[in-house]
């Protein structure tokens, strides 16, 4: 191999590659003409207008036909979709809500904003929740959990489910990074209570910002419906209805027209993505899984893989890093998971920082909430040895070709 980028040698490729993103770099013509329409409709609000043109209520149902599910609403955004979806459950102040210690800010944010607070269990070699430990972190306050399937890899649900009910806890799906993923055949989102999809601007399918709420509970999808549209449910009652019975107080975190016109084009190039990219990962993976001093994060199903990414673990936090150092050198842009810390790390949590009186919500319990840096050792352990490479549907042959030689020159000149 030719001498490393990183101490003066030829890179692999002069341009960085990075080629994330899926869903945008699919835009066409089915995404404008659906927009289009909105526009010459002069109908952007989903509820009424001159012209509707159903796009958000025609993406819900291809939400529930994909996915195999009863229910599904359209949102503003993930975030708001997991706001939501606690709202639905009941989960608010005086309660705790268990989030995986490797995940993005969001997961533990909304938790926040719902006015519960979060509390972290450790992950295993999946660097996804570990089952096992969710008993460890729970207690009396403890209302519900929620998993997240990093970077398109299934969660072992199956075992979640057993913990959960088991604690009487409600199941909360964070599926933002991984539509399209599944364990068994059975879809991640389709699992749990309620299941929350994202369609931001990184993820599989995107509209820029947006979401989508899942279930197949009636009384908690009625709640979540209602809690999106300040409390009302217009396709049962219509609009300010008098049911004093079944209403309350909501927020406004409906998707538009618009969104959901682009949401509706990229729903149909879901599979397509996801068959691309499950074979470049194939591809790369087979060409490297010899090379002494790499291994894979464990996958817990390789057919259920959304294979939007490929993470690489190393022995020492120093291999990581300067693996990951000399690949972007090369070109191929990665990184640590999450720069290499847990969610907890991040300042705003970690310190428990929120605009709200006397530091609510967590000055709800008799006991403090305390944080600690070593309180998910495995966490801490797999994060910080962690290369993570995005995957996109738009690799080239050449793309592909390039990840491969690069993780090859790098890996005989420092492993």
């Amino acid at each position: 191999m030719s001498k490393l980028a990183l101490y003066g040698g030829t890179p692999v490729r002069e341009d960085v590659l990075y080629k994330g993103w899926p869903g945008i770099r699919e835009y066409g013509l089915e995404e404008a003409e659906n927009l289009i329409k909105v526009i010459k409709a002069r109908s952007p609000f989903r509820y009424y207008g001159p012209d509707i043109q159903n796009m958000v209520k025609n993406f819900e149902k291809g939400m529930r036909e994909r996915f195999g599910v009863k229910h599904a609403v359209g949102v503003t955004s993930c975030t708001a979709s997991l706001i939501i979806a606690l709202k639905a459950a009941g989960i608010g102040p005086g309660d705790k809500v268990i989030v995986p210690a490797c995940t993005f800010l969001a997961t533990a944010g909304a938790v926040v904003c719902a006015g519960a607070v979060p509390v972290f269990c450790d992950v295993d070699d999946t660097m996804n929740i570990d089952p096992k430990k969710i008993k460890d972190v729970a207690d009396k306050y403890t209302k519900a959990v929620i998993t997240v399937p990093l970077g398109g890899f299934p969660v072992q649900m199956d075992e979640v489910m057993v913990e959960a009910k088991k604690l009487g806890l409600i199941v909360i799906e964070d599926v933002a990074q991984s539509m399209g993923a599944s364990l068994n055949g059975k879809p991640m989102g389709t699992w749990g209570d309620i299941g929350c999809f994202s369609l931001q601007m990184n993820k599989i399918i995107t509209t820029g910002e947006g979401g989508v709420v899942v279930s197949n509970n009636d009384e908690l999808f009625e709640r979540a419906v209602r809690y999106h549209d300040q409390g009302q449910y217009r396709e049962m009652e219509g609009f300010l209805t008098d049911c004093a019975d079944r209403v309350f107080i909501g927020q406004n975190y409906r998707m538009s027209e618009l969104t959901g016109a682009v949401a509706l084009a990229q729903l149909d190039k879901l599979d397509k993505i996801l068959t691309r990219m499950r074979q470049i990962k194939k591809q790369i993976k087979d060409e490297i899984k010899d090379i002494p001093g790499i291994r894979f994060k464990r996958v817990i199903d390789e057919e259920g893989d959304a294979a939007c990414s490929l993470t690489l673990l190393f022995d020492t936090v120093e291999k990581a890093d300067l693996f990951n150092k000399a690949l972007n050198a090369e070109g191929i842009a990665v990184s640590a998971q999450y720069g290499g810390r847990p969610v907890y790390m991040i300042p705003q949590i970690f310190h428990q920082k929120t605009v709200d009186r006397d530091n609510f919500p967590f000055n709800q319990f008799d006991e403090p909430v305390v944080y600690t840096e070593d309180m998910c050792p495995c966490a801490n352990y797999y994060m910080p040895r962690s290369c993570f490479i995005s995957l996109s549907a738009e690799f080239e042959e050449q793309d592909v070709r390039d990840v491969i030689t690069a993780i090859k020159k790098v890996a005989a000149e420092i492993l």
